[in-house]
């Protein structure tokens, strides 16, 4: 019964290989097919198709298989000393050699211990027919080559390549005298030139598929970049253009020209957004800080709170002016949104390393602008720390995205609440490393 059971189970598994081998060669003949159809669409229109073909699998390898047919025929010739040895020994060079170059194709198979193995018995093999048969046989030494260097990569390429045009020489040697010089020098070239051929196939790929991955993530970078800037463009000039029309509706009954004046405001912000937005698909805008801080100032008086604007230091490179403008334009409309404040501080303090912004009001604070603990994101080191991203007006976009622009030019930011009250967002940059880039980009 347990003998069954094992015939079973031996004859299951033979199954599965099978079909994973007729899988194998179904999906490299479709691979074949499509990369012809690729071919001939380029021909026929002139428009290079970038297509490398389908990756080389052992089949690429089983015509070489041919070289053994003089093997074959020797067994049914006359006079051949133990034919059914040398069937024997031709089944299992022919077993050993599928079953190696079918694994040189994936790496985890190709450096597994039973490829190697596979791979030593295959040598012993093709010794012990050129030893016994000499003439023909000897051809297997060029196919060990070919599997060998399917299989080997690396610095040891070259120590086993000579090793086992050494084997070969020596063997051929014993039956066919000075033609085994023919014998290691095919044996010597299919081990090289096989390894140099697949190796360079694998790497043309990996280039192929980073290339195609940095592609991706520069994508994924512009997506990001310009999600960032829209919301911050838009938050802030829809916070403006709300806060100033309703002052100008409070002052339209008392005050008809300074809703005007306000009116006017509105379509100013209007028409510069536009002009922002514009700027920001194209990837090229960089904030002034000066203008930055006028707008903050307006945004601040129309929301009925006191600015009080404080800048000092040495004229700034214009990535840092950009970011810079970010943080006060996020902190202002934090401010002017949510805060309840009735005074807001905005320092900009820059030294010869190292420039630094912030934005202080006496509102609420977060505690009362729904911040909780889960809603806090926090960074440490030179990366940058963020908390009380909650009390943004869209939470966690906001500080979030103005950390992660801060760390990347290897600066800092915090916000949350002051510690006598309302909100305080402060944000560090060193100026040299800011110049330097900005140098670079320009």
């Amino acid at each position: 019964m347990t003998q069954g059971n094992g015939n079973r189970s031996w004859l299951g598994k033979a199954s599965c290989r099978m079909d994973a081998w007729q899988a194998a060669r179904a999906d490299w003949k479709s691979d074949v097919e499509r990369f012809k159809a690729d071919q001939r669409t380029a021909r026929r229109t002139g428009v290079r198709v970038d297509n490398p073909g389908p990756p080389p699998t052992g089949f690429s390898l089983l015509p070489w298989l041919l070289m053994g047919m003089g093997a074959f025929s020797n067994i049914f010739q006359a006079g051949t000393p133990q034919p059914w040895l040398g069937a024997l020994g031709l089944l299992a060079f022919n077993s050993l050699y599928i079953y190696v170059v079918f694994r040189a194709f994936v790496k985890e198979k190709r450096e597994a211990r039973s490829t190697r193995v596979a791979l030593v018995l295959m040598g012993g093999v093709t010794c012990a027919l050129a030893l016994g048969y000499g003439g023909n046989w000897l051809f297997f030494f060029p196919l060990l080559g070919l599997a060998t260097g399917a299989v080997t990569r690396g610095p040891w390429l070259g120590r086993i390549g000579l090793g086992l045009t050494a084997l070969a020489v020596a063997v051929s040697a014993v039956q066919d005298g000075w033609g085994a010089v023919n014998i290691g020098y095919a044996t010597f070239l299919s081990t090289m030139v096989t390894a140099a051929i697949l190796s360079l196939s694998e790497a043309v790929r990996e280039l192929r598929a980073a290339r195609e991955e940095l592609a991706r993530r520069a994508v994924e970078k512009e997506r990001l970049r310009f999600s960032r800037d829209l919301h911050d463009l838009l938050g802030h000039t829809l916070s403006v253009i709300v806060v100033k029309s309703e002052a100008a509706r409070r002052l339209a009954p008392r005050d008809m020209d300074a809703a005007l004046a306000q009116i006017t405001d509105i379509e100013s912000v209007g028409r510069q957004a536009l002009t922002e937005i514009r700027e920001a698909v194209t990837g090229y805008r960089e904030g002034s800080l000066a203008t930055e801080l006028d707008r903050a100032r307006s945004a601040l008086e129309a929301a009925a709170i006191t600015p009080v604007v404080h800048h000092s230091g040495p004229p700034l490179a214009a990535h840092t002016e950009t970011l810079l403008s970010w943080v006060v334009r996020e902190a202002v409309t934090n401010a002017v949104r949510h805060s309840g404040a009735s005074r807001c501080e905005i320092s900009v303090e820059g030294a010869v390393e190292r420039v630094r912004v912030r934005v202080v009001d006496d509102g609420r604070g977060a505690g009362e602008r729904g911040v909780g603990a889960g809603d806090a994101v926090n960074g440490v080191g030179a990366v940058g720390a963020v908390s009380g991203v909650g009390a943004m007006s869209s939470p966690g976009t906001g500080l979030k995205g103005l950390a992660e622009r801060v760390a990347a030019a290897g600066g800092r930011l915090e916000a949350g609440p002051g510690p006598r009250g309302g909100f305080v967002v402060t944000a560090e940059l060193p100026v040299e490393v800011l110049e330097r880039d900005a140098a670079a980009v320009g």
